[in-house]
């Protein structure tokens, strides 16, 4: 029986290979350049290179530059710099803050939240969100989502700051400086 299963198991392998294996076509050299700059041409000729041309043209829509050079992500930052981030994540496009109280009354709460809609500094780029928190003495607690002056003065605040950003980021770049190495970061 233990024999059985062996060959069993030894035939469904073999099988398995022989599957796997890829038959691959006989073509002539001719369609198949062998030096570099010949493969770069049929490439090129196919579609299937690179140009300034294809990259310039391509639709950025929903796409986001690297945190560092996105000056919206480095506003809100800048702007959200007086309370705890929970969550910042880049990729999905938003910052949480961690609960935070005002010094007077220590059983309400406020979180905020900040999602990108876009890259560009636009008043419909930003989705602000403020949550605040009541506890009453039994530490039972409501939390309900508000809609106040706070959101449209944050919304202001960082689009005001990605706007600095923005600015001092063109003069620098026309002075020659790179702001990363200059500022030390890249040495």
């Amino acid at each position: 029986m233990k024999k059985l299963y062996l060959n069993l198991i030894f035939c469904l392998t073999l099988t398995f290979f022989l599957n796997s294996c890829v038959q691959f076509k006989n073509s002539p050299v001719k369609d198949n350049p062998i030096n570099d700059k010949d493969k770069r041409e049929k490439n090129i000729n196919e579609g299937r290179g690179i140009t300034a041309q294809g990259l310039l043209s391509r639709n950025k829509k929903g796409q986001f530059n690297f945190a560092s050079s996105n000056v919206l992500w480095r506003a809100t930052i800048s702007v959200l710099d007086f309370t705890p981030l929970s969550n910042v994540d880049y990729g999905g496009g938003i910052v949480i803050t961690d609960w935070f109280t005002d010094e007077g009354n220590i059983n309400e709460s406020i979180k905020i939240s900040v999602q990108f809609l876009s890259n560009e500094i636009r008043v419909d780029g930003l989705n602000i969100l403020v949550y605040k928190k009541k506890c009453n003495t039994d530490r039972i607690c409501k939390t309900d989502k508000i809609q106040t002056k706070l959101n449209t003065e944050i919304k202001l605040a960082i689009l005001k700051k990605a706007a600095q950003l923005k600015i001092s980021d063109g003069k620098k770049g026309r002075e020659g400086k790179d702001p990363y190495v200059s500022g030390g970061l890249l040495k």
